[in-house]
């Protein structure tokens, strides 16, 4: 298949898992985490590669529609060398999305699911810890209800440029955005989201070689737009330092929505919550199944033009 436009892939990216007796492990706030090793061609020095760490609880049950909450610790080594699912979505469209943008050479096994909430870290490895190396917060498109966190690899990122790279993901679709316009359901989950894995970001940068006085955050489309967003929040003030933003921003017509309360009202009819009353109607979708709320998003064609609803 011919790359499309305006995508270049690296002839760098071809790589191989290092066996090694030691593979690295890692201190976070949360508890140890276990990585692997991996060399790209023409680098003698390999990248270390977490996959999967979460930065926040599940976004289940009383936790949906809510804002994050911190990661539960563990007392254990967790094995982080799997890819995360990606957040609930199409399937269908969220593979093919992942096909037409990824950087990869290699295809990996793509799954989704509402616990979704982790990030993948590259960095150099053998690096002492406060190596204070850039760090650099990939943050994907996808219309903020398409994509994920792997599309997205950095190990050549890493390896060239000598930065720790983070991909994160955030809840998409009606499970991220939707929002009554009161307390009940703020809307805005999925940048919510973003913060938090800023906060993560900070918190445990430095054990992995990086500054946390030097991140970038940079994104496309989506992704672009998010950024864009994040400098404007007070909310991400002082959790990074320099922005990209890739064909996206905050004031798109796509990204805010006034008209929230009748939005919110006709996606929870569809979801068979008639009501009004918004603690009602957060109530019953509680009670809905990841598959049910996924079949009323796809219903929805009016949730592709209110992706986010800018509630606060």
């Amino acid at each position: 298949m011919a790359t499309p436009p305006g995508i270049q892939v690296s002839p760098f990216i071809f790589l191989s898992a290092e066996h090694s007796p030691s593979p690295p492990v890692v201190d976070t706030v949360n508890g140890k985490i276990l990585g692997k090793y991996f060399s790209l061609k023409g680098f003698a020095q390999p990248v270390s590669v977490f996959l999967g760490v979460p930065f926040a609880k599940p976004p289940l049950g009383s936790l949906r529609f809510a804002p994050p909450q911190p990661a539960v610790p563990w007392d254990f080594v967790k094995n982080t060398t799997s890819y995360p699912p990606m957040c609930s979505q199409d399937a269908v469209q969220g593979k093919q999305l992942s096909e037409l943008f990824t950087n990869r050479m290699e295809k990996i096994p793509l799954t989704f699911s509402e616990d979704c909430l982790y990030l993948n870290i590259y960095t150099p490895a053998n690096l002492k810890k406060n190596s204070s190396l850039p760090g650099m917060v990939w943050i994907h498109g996808g219309g903020l209800w398409m994509g994920g966190a792997s599309t997205y690899d950095g190990l050549a990122l890493a390896a060239h440029e000598n930065v720790v790279v983070v991909t994160i993901q955030y809840s998409l679709s009606m499970g991220d955005f939707y929002s009554t316009g009161d307390e009940h359901s703020l809307g805005n989950w999925g940048f919510l989201d973003q913060v938090a894995a800023l906060h993560w970001v900070q918190d445990n940068i430095a054990n992995f070689g990086g500054n946390p006085d030097s991140v970038t955050i940079f994104g496309e489309s989506a992704g672009g737009s998010s950024v864009s967003v994040l400098m404007l929040s007070p909310l991400a003030k002082n959790l990074f330092h320099r922005a990209i933003s890739e064909s996206g921003v905050a004031f798109s017509i796509d990204v805010i929505r006034n008209n929230i309360k009748a939005i919110a009202e006709k996606i929870a009819a569809t979801a068979g919550c008639e009501a009004t009353i918004s603690a009602v109607m957060i109530h019953c979708l509680h009670q809905k199944t990841e598959d049910e709320l996924l079949e009323t998003s796809q219903k929805m064609e009016v949730l592709q033009r209110t992706r986010s609803t800018f509630a606060r």
